[in-house]
This record gives structure tokens, sequence and C-alpha cells, in this order.
């Protein structure tokens, strides 16, 4: 039988019980995502770190249009769509804007200026692994370095959960939005 990544199911291991009980759950359910992480105990304990948290130097509506980007840029619509159900209607995202993060331009016109440069960078990390000199200049005057770093960890991580979602399979939530048509 191929070793390929799928969610655990009940009943887990103490020690991996142990660390899935520190993950949200709604109901007592599980999100699939965080059941796959359950497949290495050192990945579920280490491997994400949660940056989901009120912490957070970004605002919660400039974390969401992060986490929205990056995963629509790697077809990762399980994520994108857990994202949009929990979160996009607390952030203030309207559904012109949910649209626009998978299928518009940074520069769309129902962003303001900061989310545009938010999103330029957003891009740049996706497609060249880093942020290009004019980009991030702009990006310094704007944010302070605790912001800039914080994206670039949104960034990699959610290029990790998308990995990991993307490569076992898992099917959407029944919950999750899925990827406007476009």
């Amino acid at each position: 039988m191929p070793n390929k990544l799928s969610p655990i199911e009940e009943p887990y291991a103490d020690d991996v019980a142990a660390i899935l009980k520190q993950y949200p759950q709604q109901n007592g359910y599980l999100l699939k995502l965080f059941r796959v992480f359950g497949n290495s105990l050192r990945f579920l304990g280490k491997g994400v770190p949660n940056l989901l948290d009120k912490e957070s130097p970004l605002t919660l509506r400039e974390r969401e249009l992060v986490i929205l980007r990056v995963t629509a840029n790697l077809d990762c619509e399980y994520e994108w769509g857990v994202h949009v159900t929990a979160f996009a209607k607390v952030a203030g995202f309207d559904e012109k804007q949910i649209a626009a993060t998978k299928l518009g331009s940074s520069d769309a016109v129902c962003w303001s200026e900061k989310e545009q440069l938010l999103l330029r960078a957003v891009d740049e990390l996706c497609e060249k692994g880093g942020i290009t000199p004019d980009t991030y200049n702009t990006v310094a005057e704007h944010l302070s370095r605790e912001e800039q770093l914080e994206i670039l960890a949104l960034a990699g991580t959610y290029h990790t959960v998308s990995f990991v979602a993307n490569t076992s399979g898992i099917d959407n939530e029944p919950f999750g939005a899925t990827f406007p048509e476009g």
C-alpha cells in the first residue's frame, strides 16, 4: 500500500491527540488539513506556526488578504475556501473582493492603495520567491518591520499549507467556498 498523505482518523495516539486539542475546532470537528498534519508528530507540533492570533501586527483584513492571495496563487481551493468561509465576512470583504483575490490583478480598483501594495508583494513572493527592490522600497516606506516579517511568515506558512493540501489531494470541506468562475 502506498505511503500517501491523508487525514488521520480516530482513535489518535495520545501524543497526537494532545497536540490536536490545541488546534481550532468547531463543535468538535477538526479540519481535514489538520488531520493530514497528524501524519507527523514533529510537523503537527512545529511545522506550521499559529499566526492567526490577535497579537498580529497586521489587521485581520490585511492578514486574510495575504492568506487568500497566497492560496489563490497556489491554486489551493481547499484552504482558500476555508478562509473565505471563516474570515471573509468578518474581515469586511465583499463578493467582488473575494473573487478578486483569485481573479483580479493587484492593482484592481476594489482595493485600497495599501491593499494593492500587499497584493503586489504577495504576488512577487509567490512568483519570484522574494519581493523586487522597487516594491520592497515602497513596502518599507509604508509598513513596519514587524508587519513586513508577518507578511513573509504568513506567505511562507500558507505556501506550506497549500503544498500539504494540494499534494494530499484532500477534498474541500463541505462548508468551504469554491473558487469563482472566470
